[in-house]
């Protein structure tokens, strides 16, 4: 049996073109769009039909933000809810889907552009280099969320990989003493804090582990931010060495013999 159900969109990180057009598609559909007014740039509502409806879910708990949306299902219209980035990254999307699906509502997520990717495009940087890091890990540091502690700053950095911190850059401070505290990574290794990647005041701030929290604290950047660290940051000012096997002429495979 075919449930009716609401569409989880992807907005991306800012940038009213990074939408997928997937993503388009259901919003210039949509009959009610509740929208993070927080931070989905409100360009976007520009694709709505004129007789469309937008709620701002910024000012609603989960049962008003899940109450409007069903509502609006039993009236036969199309329902599209619209996150910041992509929904499955820090998108509280699990408990409003499972709060529709108690109601005999479904689900559709459509993935969007996350802010890690839009950072890393703002500084012109692969986050994984061959022989420096092959491992992106995606983290943020306890705030007023807790974290479990096997995730705690301190053990997820002992793997010394590139490492995306979300929600941390207000915590600058103990977010440094907690990554140098696990040994894999040194006063030296570069960091980088991208604010707003992709909006037209995105600010990008480079450094190491030893300047970046006074860096990130002169220019005043406090939230909607991402935290990066590791190694592969080097890589536009020193070069890389290793070559990735993709192009190396001597790799044979399927579509090079």
């Amino acid at each position: 049996m075919n449930l009716p159900k609401v569409l989880f969109v992807g907005a991306g990180p800012g940038d009213p073109e990074l939408i997928t057009l997937k993503g388009l598609k259901a919003l210039q559909q949509a009959d009610l769009v509740v929208y993070a007014g927080s931070l989905v740039n409100r360009a976007l509502l520009a694709e709505l039909k004129p007789e469309a409806r937008e709620v701002d879910s910024a000012p609603l708990n989960l049962d008003e933000i899940v109450a409007c949306m069903a509502e609006a299902v039993g009236e036969g219209k199309t329902v599209v809810r619209l996150h910041t980035g992509d929904p499955s990254i820090y998108g509280a999307i699990q408990e409003q889907i499972e709060a529709l699906a108690a109601l005999g509502i479904g689900a559709e997520v459509i993935p969007g552009v996350t802010a890690a990717c839009a950072a890393a495009a703002a500084l012109g940087q692969e986050l994984t280099l061959p022989e420096v890091s092959q491992t992106v890990v995606i983290s943020r540091r306890e705030g007023r969320t807790p974290v479990p502690e096997r995730e705690q700053l301190e053990h997820i950095a002992a793997l010394g990989a590139t490492l995306c911190l979300y929600l941390s850059v207000g915590m600058m401070e103990e977010v440094v003493a907690e990554l140098l505290s696990a040994g894999a990574y040194r006063p030296e290794t570069p960091a980088a804090v991208v604010s707003k990647a992709s909006w037209p005041d995105e600010q990008r701030i480079e450094g190491t582990l030893s300047n970046i929290a006074a860096k990130v604290q002169e220019a005043g950047i406090s939230r909607q931010a991402v935290i990066l660290v590791g190694e592969v940051l080097n890589a536009r000012h020193q070069g890389v060495n290793e070559k990735s096997k993709l192009y190396d002429p001597n790799f044979v495979h399927g579509f090079r013999k």
